[in-house]
């Protein structure tokens, strides 16, 4: 009969912020739920504003609503908020450390990506995603309102009007 391993308690969550700044992260940092608001109008500018549209996955409608996302966030106690320069880096850190986490025994943890899946060239909306370990959601496609989240915890984040101007992307870690 084979044994069964006795594991460790999972690290804290704050523990995954030193990781993040490790993997190019300029800012992690630890947020309750009810600091990362949701509203239907985040919505409405994916489907009002970005030409992608439908042809993700990972995008609406095909993603969680406002109220499913609210209650999914809702579902956990610690959320990480990844701070990054490049939006394919917060998305490729939460992913990393989303891996981690669960493997760590955070059985729950789940991330959540910023900006369309660039992932494949052409989604397979039939087929199915091809990439399920690496693609999420979007937080703005889930409903998430990424400027009050960012500003709530202190870190910066500005409508950019052109190219010149620095941007700042965001990604989640949900962890129990």
């Amino acid at each position: 009969m084979a044994k069964t391993a006795k594991r460790k308690s999972p690290p804290p969550a704050k523990s995954y912020c030193k990781r993040a700044v490790r993997l190019g992260a300029l800012h992690a940092k630890i947020i309750e739920p009810a600091h990362v608001p949701t509203a239907e109008w985040v919505r409405l500018k994916c489907q009002y504003g970005c030409g992608g549209y439908g042809e993700r996955l990972t995008c609406p409608p095909r993603s969680p609503t406002p109220d499913q996302t609210r209650r999914l966030l809702d579902g956990y106690r610690h959320i990480l908020l990844i701070h990054t320069a490049r939006g394919g880096m917060a998305k490729k850190i939460a992913a990393e450390l989303e891996r981690e986490a669960f493997l760590d025994g955070h059985y729950k943890a789940f991330a959540l990506g910023c900006g369309p899946c660039s992932r494949c060239k052409s989604c397979k909306l039939e087929k199915g995603c091809v990439h399920p370990r690496l693609a999420r959601p979007a937080m703005e496609a889930c409903g998430i309102d990424v400027f009050a989240t960012a500003r709530g915890a202190g870190l910066p984040l500005e409508t950019v009007a052109t190219r010149d101007e620095t941007a700042n992307y965001y990604s989640l870690l949900l962890i129990e």
